[in-house]
């Protein structure tokens, strides 16, 4: 590898077609630096060469190209090149679309400083604006040949501003009414191929803590056997990338949040973003008598420059989806989702979900029985409700979900042009998809890119997890803690106040042995360290270096040759308050990630030390100001660290920081009601520093300003 500095690196999915117009797809591993992008069959080591660089500066682009089907298995994918030489390029792609969007972040923002680079050094550049292909007719995305620019492309390049629109794949089929735009003026000016009239909606009724709509006016261009159009509206707490790639699942997963679903399956895909679907409708209303309903239709998504979804549907013929014996085909005039991001609740991400259905269901049932469409169409709009009961029953959801797998019901390519009957099978559970998928890639693999799975990263993560295992397994010497005084009094009474106690290591959340492939999280389990004391100081000046007092916990610490970790969290105001953690350990283990903080620079230090908060008790505004997200300290407030014989002291000014200040201002005059956790640990980066340990974690309840002393911070003098 160069010397280069890495921006970002992991394992992606290759993502390609041969000469022979077969594609192919192969694990390796990537690696962004501050200039150059390149692949490897495996993780690199020194002087490794990679199997393709791209030069990386500011003409370069990262092109959205949707979602591709390899052997029933979805990938996002993305493609990168310079717009100079728009035919050397790399395509990757992700099993998830959460590590896909990084990517496309960082590569973006390596792009960004070269462009910011040569604008602050005076040179010329040409800028480029980056359109989608619904909003200038070009196709923008999602095609396995080399896309085509017009001339006119060039003649923007004097724009002084640059645009990254998430890329809309050839925009929407004509015969898709967007109806997420109908209040939008962009909507308006979109309404060449369509007939377009904007929606009223009545709130019908609310059920299953959903609002439930309907169509107030009917618009005089829909079929008059079509009800009118109704929709549903309901908070789920996951990110849309989540709910997105629920929505988008056609395999047995979406049973379980979607009870009018039977089954599905993909009949064509036309591009990235657009795909005709089959889909078997399981309804409920009286089937003995009325027949089961089914779907042939075009779905089409995009991701909008907010963070939301938008997916559509429209029935459409399709010469290899006929009709199916035993079946009505139902015809959808207009559906779909809507998934727009909300500001995270107690740490949560949460989501407005919006689900629109304009569907005949056809058949006898529809004239004669009123409530028949009605009572169908709540159904499948309660699948809204399916999705928040979905997550809020899978609170201990620690990978971010793959995108779905799809069973390719029929080939793409027709030889002839006599309509040809497709054999519809049941759809495969997920993990019978992806082993066969995993299959044909290693099958199809090229002599020179065999499908590497990086086995022996995969042996050492099983070994270290092991180890740790048996680490908390294994007994551990117990550190005397009776000769260890402070001022706040331990109770691990839970009514208790004014008090502190040991806080469970599992109530928090730290980086697994596989975080830098998954992003996963496991239970903090056994701290490194114990919490031996806790002192509670107040005075006129703010207290540094408090373990310099003499018969602290961290002199009596050093006296019996053990080591100290003290925190001295220092609380600004008219009086200055001081929350001292002791934090004891027989011995630092060599070489460890402790080991590196409590001997390392400042520079280091700053990057790395973590606190994790908590509220478990207290007014709902405290708990929403305080959070539960993780803080790195030293980038947060201004931290100063003190190294002494056997022990590290770090003074936290929570001063320093407007931000902190304000809510600690907040805390402050309701202290006595709260109960607050805080664990605090060394953020680890890599593969070798992971998994994550903690240092130590505390709950402190109900703590009264009054409790606090004075301290005595000078040395006593020598008898």
């Amino acid at each position: 590898m160069s010397n280069s500095k890495v921006v970002y690196e992991g394992w992606m999915v290759r993502y390609g077609r041969r000469k022979i117009g077969r594609s192919f797809m192969h694990m390796r591993y990537f690696v962004l630096e501050s200039r150059l992008l390149a692949y490897y069959k495996r993780k690199p080591q020194d002087n490794v060469v990679p199997i393709k660089t791209l030069v990386i500066d500011g003409n370069c682009r990262v092109e959205d190209r949707g979602l591709k089907t390899q052997h029933g298995h979805m990938v996002y994918v993305l493609s990168i090149y310079n717009k100079k030489d728009k035919y050397n390029r790399i395509t990757m792609a992700a099993f998830n679309i959460q590590e896909a969007l990084i990517w496309k972040e960082k590569i973006e923002s390596v792009i960004d400083q070269h462009q910011e680079s040569l604008v602050a050094n005076g040179n010329k550049y040409h800028y480029f604006e980056y359109k989608s292909g619904m909003d200038s007719g070009r196709n923008a995305s999602s095609s396995d040949q080399e896309s085509q620019y017009s001339a006119a492309e060039d003649e923007e390049d004097s724009r002084p501003n640059l645009m990254r629109r998430t890329t809309f794949g050839n925009g929407p089929p004509e015969s898709i009414l967007d109806w997420t735009q109908e209040n939008s003026t962009l909507a308006c000016q979109n309404t060449n191929n369509q007939a377009f009239s904007r929606k009223h909606w009545r709130l019908l009724q609310c059920q299953n803590g959903l609002r439930i709509f309907e169509e107030l006016l009917e618009v005089d261009f829909l079929p008059k056997s079509c009800s009118r159009a109704m929709k549903a509206e309901g908070i789920v707490e996951a990110s849309c990338e989540e709910i997105f790639e629920l929505v988008m699942s056609m395999d047995g997963t979406r049973s379980e949040w979607d009870c009018s679903f039977q089954d599905g399956s993909l009949v064509e895909e036309v591009d990235g973003h657009t795909a005709i679907l089959y889909h078997r409708l399981q309804l409920d209303w009286f089937p003995t008598f009325v027949w089961p309903r089914d779907l042939c239709y075009v779905r089409y998504w995009r991701r909008n420059d907010d963070g939301s979804y938008v997916v559509l549907f429209c029935s459409r013929e399709h010469e290899n989806c006929g009709p199916q014996p035993g079946y009505v085909r139902a015809h959808i005039e207009s559906g779909g989702f809507n998934i727009s991001p909300l500001k995270p609740r107690n740490g949560r991400p949460r989501s407005q979900v919006q689900h629109l259905m304009q569907i005949d269901l056809k058949g006898w049932g529809v004239g004669y029985v009123s409530s028949f469409q009605q009572h169908c169409l709540l159904q499948m709009l309660n699948s809204v409700a399916g999705l928040r009961e979905y997550f809020a029953q899978s609170d201990e959801r620690t990978a971010p979900p793959r995108i779905p797998v799809m069973v390719n019901m029929t080939s793409c390519s027709v030889s002839t042009k006599k309509s040809q009957k497709i054999n519809l099978t049941s759809v495969h559970n997920r993990s019978q998809s992806l082993e066969n998928a995993a299959k044909m890639m290693d099958e199809y693999s090229d002599e020179d890119e065999d499908f590497q799975i990086p086995e022996e990263e995969a042996y050492a993560i099983e070994q270290e997890t092991r180890r740790i295992e048996a680490f908390e397994e294994e007994p551990v010497v117990e550190i005397d803690l009776s000769c260890f005084l402070g001022n706040l009094r331990r109770d691990d009474n839970e009514n208790s106040r004014d008090c502190w106690k040991i806080s469970d290591g599992n109530n928090f959340k730290l980086r697994s042995k596989r975080f830098c492939y998954d992003k996963s999280k496991m239970p903090g389990g056994k701290p490194l360290m114990d919490l031996v004391a806790v002192d509670w100081f107040k005075d006129t000046k703010r207290m540094d270096h408090v373990a310099r007092r003499l018969g602290c916990a961290a002199q009596v610490a050093s006296q019996k040759g053990h080591f100290c970790l003290v925190f001295n969290l220092q609380v600004p105001g008219s009086t200055n308050y001081s929350m001292v953690f002791y934090f004891v350990t027989k011995e630092l283990a060599a070489g460890s990630l402790l080991q590196r903080f409590v001997d390392g620079d400042d520079e280091f230090r700053n990057s790395r030390m973590k606190l994790i908060p908590s509220v478990p008790k207290g007014s709902w505004i405290v708990r929403q100001s305080v959070g539960s997200t993780p803080c790195l300290l030293g980038k947060a407030v201004d931290c100063n660290y003190i190294r002494g014989a056997n022990y590290l002291e770090v003074d936290v000014d929570i001063g320093s920081s407007t931000v902190a200040n304000g809510v600690l201002g907040l805390v402050v005059g309701v202290i006595t009601s709260l109960v607050v956790d805080m664990a605090f640990l060394v953020q680890a980066n890599t593969t070798d520093e992971l998994p994550e340990r903690l240092i130590g974690a505390v709950r402190v309840s109900h703590l009264e300003l009054k409790s606090a002393i004075v301290p005595k911070l000078e040395l006593d003098p020598e008898p």
